[in-house]
């Protein structure tokens, strides 16, 4: 499948809507304090050896953006006592508030609760009614507490206790003058209800926000990150709203944020520079924020009324499993044929062997052929299939490893796109099920006539 360029498009109106997002921004700083700048320090020598995936950054900072907080340093850091303490000075140099995540457990490497007391200068007491927690923690799920726990009762003296409802750490908040140091679990769950529940009201009673963060994120798939960029490229010297472009998986995505007094205000910033992106490259715009290309296509032959059967040889399934992770999906979804080898997409698909033979597996004939079967065999609207060499061996001069052609087939009309990835067999599988499930979402769009 190619992407073709369509017409050069004009400057003219994006400097327009520079010009209108100078005029707003001027307006919408108006009045509003200067941002709280916050800065993330995650705790976890596992974190750098690629044990565990850091996930409680991102919902921190969602969850600050939203009180219109500034997160502008993250920090990973192992377990070591210097190397934290350097870490949490220097961080306190540049931000009013410093969060940190884990390193509040009872083991001899979770050092977070002492070096925040020495970086502090405050020492450690044990806060009763931490003690009393981890305390009934145990007494709650029947097992003896090992002294090694009490630890998880120490606090800076002076600081807050944050109440842990689903752990045996409780966190912390320690004050110096206008700064604050915020202690929190490393166990995801543990953080995220702590910082719902006490830290969240905390920052909205004792920093000022400076109004709120909202942000759109805009996602395309067939077009590249440096060519959109192109193609915005004034609107990303945009100081507010902004605009930023960011390369994801065979995707791409725009994330516009607008910083206002209220969320209206930042709503009407955002309007005019989202139709502005629409103008120029809506043609690749395929969903918004959370949506995926599996949640849109499917949302489009929803409202199409059709449903859908595929043929897969070198996905292997992944496009069926993608389309069966939306809940919901048994509405459009009739069902879906693994056919890896030449037997099966005879036997299972009524390909014709002399297709095969002539024109060998990966080629548009026979994609045309699984399509039509799987469209017929399973009684559906839609027959979609793919075939193609996703390596890494497999590939000739004439059919190169990436080669890939995708069939579609509803009533007597059918189709077919030829891709050509690059990459590892995952990359190029993942590219084959993305412009699989395009396709579907553009013709079940263009057949119920939504944008």
């Amino acid at each position: 499948m190619e992407v073709t360029e369509g017409e050069t498009v004009t400057d003219t109106p994006g400097e327009a809507t520079a010009k209108r997002g100078r005029a707003r921004r001027a307006q919408g700083q108006a009045g509003l304090a200067a941002p709280v700048k916050a800065e993330l320090v995650m705790i976890g020598t596992e974190m750098l050896l690629g044990e565990i995936i850091d996930t409680n950054a991102a919902k921190l900072a969602q969850k600050l953006a939203g009180l219109g907080i500034h997160v502008y340093f993250k920090t990973t850091v192992g377990d070591n006592w210097t190397r934290m303490a350097a870490v949490l000075s220097q961080a306190l140099t540049r931000a009013d508030i410093v969060i940190t995540s884990g390193g509040l457990g009872p083991t001899q490497d979770d050092l977070t609760r002492e070096v925040v007391a020495a970086v502090l200068g405050m020492p450690l007491v044990e806060d009763p009614a931490a003690r009393e927690h981890v305390e009934n923690w145990f007494r709650r799920i029947n097992r003896p507490m090992s002294p090694s726990n009490r630890k998880q009762a120490l606090i800076p003296q002076g600081a807050t206790v944050i109440p842990n409802p689903r752990g045996t750490a409780p966190g912390i908040i320690a004050r110096r003058g206008k700064q604050a140091v915020i202690c929190l679990p490393g166990v995801p769950y543990e953080l995220e209800t702590m910082m719902d529940e006490t830290v969240i009201p905390y920052l909205r009673q004792h920093y000022v926000t400076g109004g709120s963060l909202h942000s759109r994120v805009l996602r395309f798939y067939g077009i590249g990150e440096s060519l959109l960029a192109e193609r915005l490229h004034d609107l990303l010297e945009m100081e507010n709203p902004t605009v930023a472009p960011y390369a994801g998986r065979v995707e791409v995505r725009v994330r516009v944020t607008a910083r206002a007094k209220t969320p209206g205000e930042a709503e009407a910033m955002l309007a005019p520079v989202e139709e502005e992106i629409r103008r120029r490259v809506g043609t690749y715009l395929y969903g918004y924020d959370q949506d995926t290309l599996e949640t849109v296509a499917g949302r489009a032959l929803r409202a199409a009324g059709w449903t859908l059967a595929l043929a897969e040889s070198c996905t292997g399934g992944l496009i069926a499993g993608r389309i069966t992770n939306v809940p919901g999906s048994s509405d459009y979804f009739r069902g879906g044929v693994v056919a890896y080898s030449n037997d099966a997409k005879v036997a299972l698909l009524g390909v014709p062997p002399d297709v095969l033979a002539a024109h060998g597996a990966v080629s548009a004939e026979v994609a045309e052929a699984m399509a039509i079967g799987a469209k017929d065999r399973l009684g559906a609207t839609l027959g979609v299939s793919v075939t193609g060499i996703a390596g890494p061996g497999g590939g000739t001069a004439e059919k190169p490893v990436g080669l890939v052609y995708i069939g579609l087939a509803r009533g007597g009309w059918t189709e077919v796109h030829r891709l050509q990835s690059a990459g590892d067999r995952e990359r190029i599988r993942w590219h084959t099920s993305q412009a699989a499930l395009d396709l579907i979402r553009r013709h079940a769009q263009a057949a119920s006539g939504a944008p």
